[in-house]
Order: structure tokens, then C-alpha cells, then sequence
């Protein structure tokens, strides 16, 4: 089938040249969705740079939560950043032993391209914890917000937890956060209450699988 040549001006600045074949319908704006699709992965070190650049713009704090960090962690060094990464992936393993009190944990990062976007976890059973901070936790670098990508990987992660034999999960958020309180309602959040937390008062959502 003959092709014909489309250079694409995309906000991506380059002038790649697509190849089309002749009555191809595929315009501009496909092609940058097609090349920006976002994707959720496990952790791995090949990231380390695009990973420090997204927490850099993103600061430390609570809204780590979808990350597993721990303030013990050291995430500069490629050593530091491949024991970090290593324990992700080994909380994510259901055939890995876990201190007394733990539940395996599956991490996730929301990636387009070599960017690291966001990062998302979902818990996969109750305990102490799970039952203030809930099943999920998640958060989306600043600048990659108000694109629908937090509702998009809860709903992806929501389809791990039924893989997983979950019935209901538990999600909770801060009073005052209201992209995550949408976020959460429409992923089918039912709300439960308002409880205090040691991090404030947080809405709690149930979410049936």
C-alpha cells in the first residue's frame, strides 16, 4: 500500500515525519495520543533520572503515599535508588515474606514515554494501616494534573485489585482535597464518613469490585 509523508508539528517540537498509508484518516492530534499514551509500570531503576526529576518538582510529603517511600530511604545514589526499587518489587511479590503487621503492596508508576508522571499502590489485604489509609494511594506530579490520570490508573489498579479476589476496597483522602474526593466518586467511591487521622481529618470512600 502506497504511504504518504505527514510531518508532525505537535507540542512535542520535533519534526519526525509519520508515514501514512494513502486515505489514512490518522490526523495531528491522534498521532501525539498514539505517541503520549500514558501507561502504568513497576518500578525499575532504568528511570532513576526521570523519577528524581519528578519528585524534585514535586517536594516531599504525604502525597507520596502511591510511591512507598520511607524517610530512611536514599534515592540519589544509584545504590540507594536500586535498594529502594528492590524493596518495591519484593513487597509486590505475594511469595515474599513480610515483617509481622505488613501486607504485600503492589507499587505502580504512571509513565508517558521515559516521563515519570505519578505513582499509584494498591494494598492487598487489611490491616492497621490499610484501615486508616486505605487499599490505594496515589498522586500525580503537579504538572501532569488535570489530565484525568488519577482517575484513569485507579481504575486500572482497581482491575489488579479484582484480579486479586479483593471484594471492596477502602480509599481515603483529605477533607479539603477535591480532585482526589472527584478522582475517587467517580471510580465508584461510596463515601462512609469523616474520620480524624494523624495526618488530619480524611473522607473515607468504600469501593465494591
Amino acid at each position: 500500500m502506497p504511504l504518504s509523508g505527514r510531518t508532525c508539528r505537535n507540542e512535542c517540537g520535533c519534526s519526525r515525519t509519520v508515514r501514512l498509508a494513502a486515505g489514512s484518516s490518522l490526523s495531528a492530534r491522534s498521532w501525539r495520543y498514539r505517541r503520549r499514551m500514558p501507561g502504568l509500570i513497576a518500578p525499575t531503576v532504568r528511570l532513576h533520572a526521570a523519577w528524581l526529576e519528578a519528585h524534585d518538582e514535586w517536594g516531599p510529603g504525604v502525597h507520596e503515599d502511591g510511591f512507598g517511600l520511607h524517610p530512611s530511604d536514599e534515592l540519589d545514589s544509584p545504590a540507594g535508588f536500586a535498594a529502594w526499587v528492590s524493596r518495591l518489587v519484593d513487597q509486590s511479590d505475594p511469595a515474599k515474606p513480610l515483617d509481622a503487621g505488613r501486607v504485600h503492596c503492589m507499587y505502580r508508576w504512571i509513565v508517558e514515554g521515559d516521563r515519570v508522571l505519578g505513582g499509584i499502590a494498591l494494598r492487598h489485604a487489611s490491616s492497621d494501616y490499610v484501615l486508616w489509609a486505605g487499599h490505594i494511594g496515589y498522586g500525580i506530579r503537579p504538572s501532569a494534573r488535570r489530565r484525568g490520570l488519577a482517575t484513569w490508573a485507579m481504575g486500572r489498579i482497581l482491575e489488579e485489585a479484582r484480579v486479586l479476589g479483593l471484594d471492596r476496597v477502602l480509599a481515603v483522602c483529605a477533607v479539603d482535597n477535591v480532585a482526589s474526593v472527584k478522582t475517587i466518586e467517580r471510580c465508584g467511591g461510596v463515601f462512609e464518613g469523616i474520620r480524624d487521622t494523624k495526618l488530619g481529618p480524611a473522607r473515607r470512600y468504600w469501593i465494591k469490585l
